[in-house]
């Protein structure tokens, strides 16, 4: 493997993060800052505490999935769209670099932002409300792989989408809503059982779940299946993209 390329992908993705970086940092987090605001002061008020944690708390995790799902998409798939929208993705196509290389400094940069992003939003809670990391190896561990695998379907997008609409279109009509009824801000077993079962077929929730064990030691799923199901989304996003480069499918404009 030939690492300079990959380094030259790499360092210009978060060049662009530093030009943007009203948009890329600062938007998230105050976004994020309003629904501690928000949910903890209106629902706070009402619900004291889940599972002997007090509200506030509680959805920490779950606000930080939702950030990490949405930003590293969206980082990744503007990343690839705009070299096929600029036309500049023959310069990529043409040069001496495999798709391999290109995949990891795309995603790899991508997935970078969307972890600082997400301890920054981590630190930030910390002025809202006490917390308390029970297995902070394990949260770095559910961060990283969840912050790659949606990076890598990040990319998938940005290959599918022959328009600016389209980037948009996954994030805000799947992925946030499958966050929100993920277990995000609410246990399920605060459900009645029928929607119990439903919010099971949910994959976001094993997401939720997992990160949220590994700061309180408390989930709505075990481990095992939090585990298993990123592990499932990543083996599917591999797969998508060796597909993609296998065939060639929308790599050019």
């Amino acid at each position: 493997m030939n690492l300079y390329p990959v380094r030259a992908i790499y360092m210009a993705e978060l060049s662009r993060t530093r030009r943007t970086l009203l948009q890329s940092i600062v938007s998230p987090v105050i976004s994020t800052s309003l629904y501690f605001v928000v949910f903890g002061a209106a629902i706070g008020s009402r619900i004291s505490e889940i599972d002997g944690i007090s509200y506030g708390a509680f959805i920490v995790p779950g606000l930080i999935m939702l950030m990490l799902l949405t930003q590293s998409v969206s980082n990744a798939s503007f990343g690839i769209f705009f070299p096929k929208f600029s036309g500049s993705v023959y310069e990529l196509l043409s040069a001496p670099i495999s798709y391999l290389e290109i995949v990891i400094g795309y995603v790899g940069a991508a997935a970078t932002k969307s972890v600082v992003l997400g301890l920054i939003i981590l630190a930030t809670a910390g002025f809202f409300v006490p917390l308390e990391i029970a297995h902070p190896l394990w949260m770095m561990t559910f961060l990283v792989l969840t912050a790659i695998t949606f990076s890598l379907l990040g990319f998938i997008i940005g290959i599918w989408a022959d328009g600016f609409d389209k980037l948009q279109l996954v994030p805000l009509l799947v992925i946030t809503p499958l966050t929100f009824l993920g277990g995000s801000f609410y246990s399920i077993d605060m459900l009645p059982p029928f929607w119990q079962g439903v919010t099971l077929f949910n994959p976001v929730l094993y997401l939720i779940s997992g990160f949220r064990w590994s700061f309180y030691g408390t989930s709505d799923v075990s481990l095992a299946a939090s585990v298993a199901m990123i592990l499932l989304f990543l083996g599917v996003c591999l797969a998508l993209i060796s597909w993609i480069f296998r065939t060639g499918y929308r790599l050019k404009p």
